[in-house]
């Protein structure tokens, strides 16, 4: 499984810019079985998504359904969503290649961000969700994640249900070392891979460095370049993971919680 993880600047409030950016770096990337963009890629994480955010069948979905369909691979992605009933969720979507942008009529998975920033001002607009979402994709099992979940382990916990956690995120660059520690704290107490995908640049609150990384399940990590616009590749050596997890077997053994408390 070759995933490809993109480490963009994102222009502010901008959709359909930010969507050009996105579709040059992942057709000039390597060829994969997965694409992964930052959190609210399309905007930048606005916390007044009033006039922003789109409806669930909106342009930035459907682009993302085309451009499964060009790559053959899946493609994933938080943006900021309108829902009918009025409120607004941070969702992340992971569409497949053949499906409809209209979600709903074949159940696509997405995954709406249960730990919403109350720091950042995130929970005066959205509203969490609270599902823990696993998506099967070419023989593996994506858990999805948020940004801000990432500091919340029993909320990630891998109850022997999933191979690869993905977090993407805009996480600033003054927090960078905790972004790093707990990708590797996550990969290494759930015997998985970690696809960590942030973002460059600024916006009108914070800085960006990326730290954009792979995380193998024993914390190892392959990181892309501070700073730099960039899609990092990388082959999952599934197999070695999962000998560890038979080697060593830390999910048999691990605490039951009930995720709902």
């Amino acid at each position: 499984m070759k995933v490809a993880l993109v480490q963009m600047d994102i222009r502010w409030e901008s959709a359909s810019e930010n969507r050009e950016v996105a579709e040059r770096m992942m057709l000039s990337a390597e060829k994969s079985d997965i694409y992964v963009l930052p959190e609210m890629w399309s905007t930048g994480v606005t916390t007044e998504p009033m006039g922003v955010a789109e409806s669930e069948n909106g342009e930035t979905l459907q682009w993302m359904q085309r451009m499964a369909d060009k790559l053959d691979a899946a493609v994933a992605g938080s943006i900021a969503v309108s829902l009918p009933d009025g409120t607004f969720r941070n969702r992340l979507y992971f569409v497949k290649p053949g499906e409809t942008a209209n979600c709903k009529l074949l159940n696509c998975k997405w995954y709406d961000k249960h730990h919403l920033f109350s720091y950042g001002g995130e929970t005066r607009n959205y509203t969490p969700g609270g599902e823990y979402v696993t998506v099967e994709w070419r023989g593996l099992r994506f858990h999805l994640s948020i940004c801000y979940d990432l500091r919340f382990p029993i909320w990630l916990r891998n109850r022997d249900d999933y191979d690869v956690l993905i977090c993407v995120a805009s996480w600033p660059s003054v927090r960078m070392h905790a972004w790093k520690t707990l990708l590797a704290a996550r990969a290494i107490e759930n015997q998985c891979f970690v696809l960590g995908v942030n973002r460059i640049g600024k916006d009108p609150v914070c800085e960006y460095s990326g730290g954009t990384c792979v995380v193998d399940s024993f914390g190892f990590s392959t990181a892309a370049p501070d700073g730099e616009a960039c899609v990092l590749t990388q082959t999952l050596d599934i197999r070695r993971m999962k000998s560890f997890r038979e080697k060593f077997p830390v999910l048999r053994e691990r605490d039951r919680f009930n995720l709902t408390d």
